[in-house]
């Protein structure tokens, strides 16, 4: 069984695809951590993300990049909607996410493109959405968390202008699949969040029955 989880940053959709993997016993990839590891390894080795060339050398990161904490900055996160842009990004990372996708048994995988690009043939797409200032707050609590110094402003402007570029990218745009199980959280607690998604799996599930 494979689940595809798409949605904007932090709409909760990499809580959600964690939750459902759990629940069902599928390995997950959250695989917007491949284009953060993409998008830092450009600025490691002194790049422009803008430039198509430096972003493709940087496909090459090391395995180890994917479990730094540092993948999870607001702008790390600004660097790999800037990579995610190029064409030949999305495809030196494809198989990669196919390859997950596809093992025996099934996986979780959320992103951008899941539903979409890497696997249309999912058994179950969800597009999880929320407002922007939701969404900010959300981000704007985790970083303080993490002891990282931002405005809630700054973060939804942030947000705005990745949902732009995100949305109007050419290659493999943030859209929902015709048939994705639409999930607003911007008024659900997490329990509520996970319970939708999982009615909506099931959902899904038994249309193909």
């Amino acid at each position: 069984m494979i689940i595809a989880v798409d949605g904007p940053t932090a709409s909760g959709k990499g809580t959600i695809a964690k939750g459902l993997a759990a629940h069902f016993g599928l390995p997950h990839l959250d695989t917007g951590l491949l284009y953060r590891a993409v998008g830092k390894q450009v600025e490691l080795n002194g790049g422009d993300a803008e430039d198509q060339a430096d972003a493709l050398a940087a496909c090459s990161f090391p395995a180890a990049l994917l479990a730094d904490e540092c993948l999870r900055s607001e702008a790390v996160g600004g660097l790999a909607s800037r990579v995610s842009v190029h064409p030949a990004v999305r495809e030196a990372l494809l198989k990669r996410q196919q390859d997950f996708a596809f093992q025996t048994g099934g996986a979780v995988l959320d992103g951008r493109d899941i539903g979409t690009v890497i696997a249309p043939e999912a058994d179950a797409k969800l597009f999880v959405i929320a407002t922007v200032d939701a969404r900010a707050e959300r981000r704007f609590r985790e970083m303080q968390d993490r002891g990282e110094i931002v405005t809630l402003e700054k973060i939804a402007e942030d947000l705005r202008r990745r949902d732009e570029r995100d949305s109007s990218r050419q290659t493999a745009p943030l859209v929902p699949a015709p048939d994705a199980y639409i999930i607003d959280t911007t008024s659900l607690g997490r329990d509520a969040a996970f319970a939708a998604a999982i009615e909506a799996v099931e959902a899904a599930l038994a249309a193909t029955d």
